[in-house]
């Protein structure tokens, strides 16, 4: 690489550029957020309004939503199912125009796109409306939260609570993690038993560390992922990333018994997202087998979230005729590496001690986990001082 003139101020023009790429980003994750929030309040907004057309079609909303949520989703991918197309119709219903035309700013920002409150009690919108179909860029507007905090309010049911939560969201700037921590700590009821209220709104919400969003993990939050259509396979760490897939590799490479399902397997349950690292079918146990590889040291609330996704894999995955899956739990903590099978819960000892003796050994699988691992970091250390001594 050519030196750089003395004169050259390098740290500036690239401190500069960093910023600008930093900000773009993070306008774009924004951007980004606000047109799928507008757009899943619209694609509520319709189907209300088409089961409001008359009785008929209030009758079979729910198969209305059903056949959506199957065209949808082979149109558009599968952030259009049923699930969150109901939803949707939620945020609608809790969101309404009434609601989000309430402030004097909102109606001389929106006034144009959205129908009245007086027009919608009066049944005079209907979706054949020019209001049916808004400019999205400025009804993005009305929606300063991200899609994730407002499915999260969704689950509040009080409404004098979701509003406060809502409003001290807006106020403190909470990151979706912290307004999950206040909902969970139930501070509107702590707030409202408290003697000295302005204290307890003034205290409010520390950050801890992992709660600033970066532009590169909005972008890659499930939600968005689905709105765009985008593959969401891609792991926390290029150490993780490599030990997946040499763990898949090596699985296939024991014999015909193991088919590779998929990586980075996504699963929801109620509002929160979860990954399965690899899904595996084994082929004489006629099961899935469920893997989970931990980077760091293993925790007990490792084996209750196994057990989590065993019970989905069970209930959404398993096919007739399967037996119930199984899961493998890896850690590839340096100088203790580990292999544990999930197999709790089964229904007989007989079909657990079938699993046992052939499914892989766990110490074999813990051996091949550590020699990985130990393999990657001299690759890293010695690609680290070559690029160190081209320097």
């Amino acid at each position: 690489m050519t030196d750089l003139p003395a004169s050259a101020d390098y740290a500036g023009i690239h401190g500069d550029i960093v910023a600008l790429l930093e900000t773009a980003r993070r306008a774009a994750a924004r951007s980004v957020n606000a047109l799928m929030t507008a757009t899943y309040w619209e694609i509520g907004r319709c189907i209300v309004e088409f089961e409001q057309g008359g009785k008929e079609r209030a009758a079979y909303g729910q198969a209305l939503i059903k056949r959506l949520g199957y065209d949808l989703t082979r149109q558009f991918g599968r952030g259009f199912g049923w699930r969150n197309l109901t939803q949707m119709r939620a945020f609608y219903l809790t969101w309404p125009a009434a609601h989000i035309l309430q402030t004097p700013s909102a109606k001389s920002r929106l006034g144009h796109i959205l129908p009245t409150p007086s027009a919608i009690s009066a049944g005079e919108v209907t979706t054949s409306s020019p209001a049916a179909v808004p400019d999205l860029a400025a009804l993005a507007q009305a929606f300063p939260l991200p899609w994730s905090a407002y499915v999260r309010l969704l689950s509040v049911k009080n409404p004098q609570a979701r509003a406060f939560y809502e409003t001290e969201a807006l106020r403190g700037g909470w990151s979706v993690p912290q307004l999950n921590r206040q909902i969970g700590s139930q501070f509107y009821e702590r707030t409202a038993l408290s003697h000295d209220k302005a204290a307890m709104l003034e205290k409010g919400e520390v950050a801890k560390p992992g709660d600033a969003l970066t532009p590169e993990q909005a972008i890659k939050d499930p939600f968005v992922l689905e709105f765009l259509n985008l593959k969401d396979e891609y792991s926390e760490s290029d150490l993780e990333e490599a030990l997946i897939q040499h763990l898949a590799d090596f699985l296939l490479e024991l014999g015909d018994d193991f088919a590779f399902v998929g990586r980075q397997r996504r699963l929801r349950i109620d509002d929160s997202w979860f990954r399965v690292d690899l899904l595996f079918f084994h082929r004489r146990l006629k099961c899935l087998l469920v893997i989970d590889l931990k980077v760091d040291k293993f925790g007990y609330a490792d084996a209750g979230q196994m057990h989590l996704y065993l019970n989905y894999a069970r209930e959404h995955w398993m096919m007739p005729g399967e037996n119930p899956p199984v899961g493998l739990i890896l850690c590839a903590e340096k100088g203790a590496a580990e292999a544990h099978y999930a197999l709790e819960g089964l229904p007989n000892k007989v079909l657990a001690a079938e699993y046992q003796t052939v499914l892989p050994d766990e110490k074999l699988l813990a051996e091949e986990l550590d020699k990985t691992r130990r393999e990657l970091e001299a690759r890293r250390i010695q690609r680290n001082s070559q690029s160190g001594s081209e320097t």
